[in-house]
């Protein structure tokens, strides 16, 4: 049963003729980095209400008006 609000990746990565298992965990492994799947599934490892989101981001921004940024 999918959850609701939360997409769904695929990535697939054909081995090629004469490729070594190697070169294909390499190329899977720069896939997943472009796609961001483990970025995003970072965001979403633990729930954040929509206030502390709010705070968070609020806090993020003073400090980088802090530091000049």
């Amino acid at each position: 049963m999918p959850v609701k609000g939360i997409g769904v990746m695929s990535l697939e990565v054909l081995i090629r003729e004469g490729e070594s298992q190697d070169s294909l965990l390499k190329r899977f492994q720069r896939m997943v980095q472009a796609a961001g799947v483990l970025r995003e599934a970072k965001t979403h490892r633990h729930f954040m209400s929509k206030r502390d989101a709010a705070r968070l981001k609020a806090k993020r921004s003073a400090r980088s008006r802090r530091l000049g940024k």
